[in-house]
């Protein structure tokens, strides 16, 4: 596998425990139907919150975050759907960014509740 795959891996996992620790519970890390993919899904406060996650080794091009454009969040918000569907869940939806950044653990982790909305729910 490659080395940046590696780090993203990496990278999800150091934010599906940052979640843990904080008391949310994690239903799905890397989710896939067909061609679409959620990072983390979990559950906290009666709410399904779905989790981009962006890990970075540096910030010399940009914030991590930068990158969830607007093309990014049409994918996430329909892979949403396909997940509410799939698993019939009736609950509110919180879209939230993770950000991993660092060469290695520990990593500095930045969390973006209510990252960006869905004009669908």
């Amino acid at each position: 596998m490659a080395e940046h795959n590696e780090f993203g891996k990496e990278g999800e996992t150091a934010a599906a425990d940052f979640l843990t620790e904080k008391g949310y519970s994690i239903l799905h890390r890397n989710w896939r139907c067909g061609k679409k993919e959620l990072d983390i899904v979990a559950k906290y406060n009666n709410e399904l919150i779905v989790v981009e996650v962006k890990s970075r080794k540096d910030i010399r091009f940009g914030n991590p975050e930068e990158a969830v454009n607007d093309r990014k969040i049409r994918h996430i918000i329909a892979s949403t759907d396909a997940y509410l569907r799939k698993f019939a869940i009736d609950l509110p939806v919180r879209f939230d960014i993770i950000t991993v950044v660092g060469q290695e653990a520990p990593f500095q982790i930045e969390h973006i509740a209510d990252a960006f909305y869905s004009p669908i729910w």
